[in-house]
């Protein structure tokens, strides 16, 4: 049986996506999730304003777990891997790759964007009989994002890195 195959172009592939999720991931950040109007007052909810509401509420853990799950994690995950896939496209290798990729290996469960997305639409749903909730942009963002993150999973081939990393001179 056929225990691997080699991916074409894998490394190719998985660096548009990762570049597409940087992308992805400013605009979660700059734009408002969404916008709640409470007695004709709206008010923009952001990723960073949400972390900063929960510290506000007295509950600093929670802040943290979510900042480092939906904020610090996937981001750290993707400039890692364009970190280490950029040199290797193009014919380079970068300092300490065979750190950050592992580095970045191992981040990658701890980066539930998913969750915090069924967080949001389950706020979102309670909130509906007390305000109106107006999706902003960054949460269509957020939503592809996602997508983007299970593909990035799916095309990056491990072993295409570290063959990159071993024809090239052995590992750092």
């Amino acid at each position: 049986a056929e225990l691997y195959r080699a991916r074409p172009h894998s490394l190719e592939q998985t660096l548009s996506l990762v570049i597409a999720g940087l992308i992805l991931m400013v605009i979660v950040n700059v734009y408002p999730l969404v916008c709640m109007v409470m007695e004709g007052r709206p008010q923009d909810a952001t990723l960073i304003s949400g972390v900063g509401e929960l510290v506000d509420q007295g509950l600093p853990a929670v802040a943290l777990v979510v900042l480092a799950t939906s904020l610090a994690g996937p981001a750290l995950e993707l400039l890692g891997l364009f970190y280490v896939l950029l040199p290797l496209v193009l014919g380079r290798r970068p300092w300490f790759m065979a750190r950050v990729f592992r580095w970045v290996r191992r981040l990658e469960p701890w980066c539930m964007l998913e969750v915090f997305m069924l967080g949001i639409l389950i706020s979102a749903t309670k909130l509906a009989d007390d305000a109106e909730v107006i999706p902003g942009i960054a949460l269509y963002a957020l939503f592809a994002l996602i997508f983007i993150m299970a593909a990035i999973s799916a095309s990056l081939d491990p072993g295409a890195v570290w063959g990159r990393l071993e024809v090239e001179g052995g590992a750092s």
